[in-house]
């Protein structure tokens, strides 16, 4: 039984995906960012760093995204989320991962919080606009890569296409969407059609209609 620590569209969803398209047994405990529950006593005993998700199995929480998507693909190869040692696809998954994590979702990070990045109130608008552009940057290197290719690392889904999906969400109010991309819209559709994805959106209440209307 795994506990994943999580709040809806947040940084958790990438894991629950994994959890829920492994078929694994886990429970949902809700952190409500609301009240600033990640940052209460309890928390922070699990997660030092104060944010989320937090994955608990047997007692070892994990934090970082991707660091317990990682763990999950690894303890049940079986589901081949990541590929093997020895196969070529094997970097590209780590780079991918990546460069998920370290660009795209830290210019996000920058733009949803542009008050952590200056001194200044009056330059927030002038740093969300830079943040548009940064991720546009991304998107693009993005789109590029999924020209001939249903998912990120060819033709298999694996968990970076998962974490993808989590932060095209999350770009959808930037000035240049993911939906403005000619293949990123293809992906993108074929990943809302996923049993996984509609699921567990439905559980955490998500709006999916942004990706299947687009045409």
């Amino acid at each position: 039984m795994y506990q994943l620590y999580y709040y809806p569209n947040n940084a958790s969803l990438a894991p629950h995906f994994l959890l829920y398209h492994m078929g694994l047994e886990y429970e949902l405990v809700l952190v409500d960012k609301k009240s600033n529950s990640q940052k209460s006593a309890d928390y922070l005993k699990l997660n030092p760093a104060g944010r989320i998700p937090t994955l608990v199995e047997q007692g070892q929480p994990i934090f970082e995204s991707p660091a317990i998507c990682i763990h999950l693909c690894e303890q049940h190869p079986e589901h081949e989320l990541m590929p093997p040692l020895g196969s070529s696809a094997r970097p590209l998954f780590f780079q991918w991962l990546a460069y998920l994590n370290n660009t795209l979702q830290a210019e996000l990070m920058v733009r949803y919080y542009p008050h952590r990045h200056t001194n200044d109130e009056s330059t927030i608008p002038n740093v969300v606009a830079a943040q548009d552009d940064r991720i546009a940057d991304a998107l693009a290197v993005i789109n590029d890569q999924l020209v001939d290719k249903p998912y990120l690392l060819g033709e298999q889904i694996s968990a970076c296409d998962y974490f993808l999906f989590m932060l095209a969400g999350w770009c959808l109010p930037a000035k240049k969407s993911p939906l403005e991309f000619p293949h990123l819209v293809g992906y993108l559709k074929r990943m809302t059609a996923l049993p996984t994805i509609r699921a567990v959106c439905e559980i955490e209440g998500m709006d999916l209609s942004p990706f299947e209307s687009v045409e």
